[in-house]
């Protein structure tokens, strides 16, 4: 999936998804700004435009979190694959979706349990010049941010075609070794599609909150495109994650309007990901039972997610930090987005875990009772107060 030499390489999606206070995502973003997060610090000095979420120019985040990491006297970067965890010395294992076997093989003789995964999906990227602007407009949903956004309006029977051709797609066969699990908040366009016709309409080409400036209406169905790139060159289909051949993403992505001579940059596909039973296995401080010296960040350690994952870096990196000083950590409180993270990797019944994006269903209830459209504030409010009392006390 990796295609370059640099560290913290995107390979899904470029957007660190919203910034708004009164989101769960962005409020993640703003405690790990609290904290001083260095993967924070690059994205905002690498940012592009994005309506109301952080979207990032791959490239320059991964050179200036390699640039921060160089710059750091007494640390040496070793390029090299880690086959074995050392059973000695502090170790933070900060593994992400494709975590290989020798690596899972050794956390999985440690850990005396079978590792779990699923198969996670990446949307196709397109060229921008290949779009027919004349058939797209730029908009973002409730008039929210700047209007980065290129949706391609559908009417009824141009959705109705390509509904029926999703149906009718070739996909890649799984190989031997894979059995389809998929992530419920990333699935294929095309399972999707099989849940039923109005499934989309409800999901990734959902027309809510959008206007077509040409007719003054709401289209019957949209496809957005969102900015890949600082230089606008590359733009991302939202939510069309697949796992269609790339003949059959040529054709029936080309049915879209504006879409007829896309050039794809990256064709969709999908990968394994692989993931630890954590509330089976980690602490509240992330570390492995019975191994007090190693601790367990990353996407591996049952999160889902870019900023999930590195918030549980960043949180592993503090607990660990203060090992090293000879003193023990509390998490942050379950009312912060950090804190409810680990307690749902931690805390969850074994037998149901499932990777899980920040949310405000994984918070403590509000102590009152507000309006469903202030829940989010109160949320956020509740929050940053825990989180500075932390950071203070810690």
């Amino acid at each position: 999936m990796h295609k370059t030499s640099g560290l913290a390489e995107l390979v899904c999606s470029n957007s660190l998804r919203s910034n708004e206070l009164d989101r769960a995502a962005g409020l993640l973003k703003e405690e790990m700004r609290l904290l001083d997060s260095l993967v924070m610090r690059a994205a905002e000095e690498s940012a592009i435009p994005a309506g109301t979420a952080l979207a990032v120019d791959r490239l320059l985040f991964s050179r200036r979190v390699e640039e921060m990491l160089t710059s750091f006297a007494g640390l040496e970067i070793i390029r090299k694959e880690v086959k074995a965890i050392p059973r000695e010395g502090l170790v933070i294992v900060a593994s992400g979706p494709l975590t290989s076997d020798s690596l899972s093989r050794s956390l999985s003789e440690m850990t005396g349990h079978d590792y779990l995964y699923f198969y996670d999906a990446i949307s196709p990227v397109v060229e921008a010049d290949s779009i027919d602007l004349s058939k797209v407009f730029g908009a973002s949903r409730y008039g929210a941010g700047e209007g980065n956004y290129l949706n391609c309006p559908l009417t009824r029977e141009e959705y109705e075609t390509f509904y029926r051709a999703l149906l009718e797609a070739k996909e890649v066969p799984l190989r031997s070794f894979e059995d389809a699990r998929y992530f419920e908040g990333c699935l294929p366009i095309e399972v999707m599609a099989r849940r039923g016709v109005q499934t989309l309409l409800y999901g990734p080409m959902k027309p809510v909150g959008l206007t077509d400036p040409r007719t003054g209406k709401r289209p019957f169905a949209v496809v957005q495109l969102r900015q890949e790139n600082r230089e606008a060159t590359l733009y991302n289909l939202v939510g069309f994650q697949t796992k269609l051949t790339w003949p059959e993403q040529r054709r029936i992505f080309r049915m879209i309007p504006g879409m007829e001579k896309a050039e794809f940059a990256r064709y969709g596909s999908i990968h394994r990901n692989t993931f630890l039973n954590a509330p089976a296995l980690l602490n509240s401080n992330l570390q492995l039972h019975g191994f007090e010296n190693v601790f367990i960040a990353g996407q591996i350690s049952g999160v889902e997610g870019y900023i999930e994952s590195t918030a549980m870096g960043l949180a592993a990196g503090i607990f660990a930090a203060r090992l090293l000083q000879g003193l023990w950590s509390v998490p942050p409180p379950r009312e912060t987005a950090v804190g409810s993270l680990i307690h749902h990797i931690t805390s969850t019944d074994v037998k149901i875990f499932q990777p899980m994006n920040v949310n405000f269903g994984l918070f403590p209830p509000l102590d009152k009772k507000v309006r469903r459209k202030d829940r989010g504030r109160f949320y956020a409010e509740r929050a940053l107060e825990a989180i500075r009392k932390w950071k203070e006390d810690a």
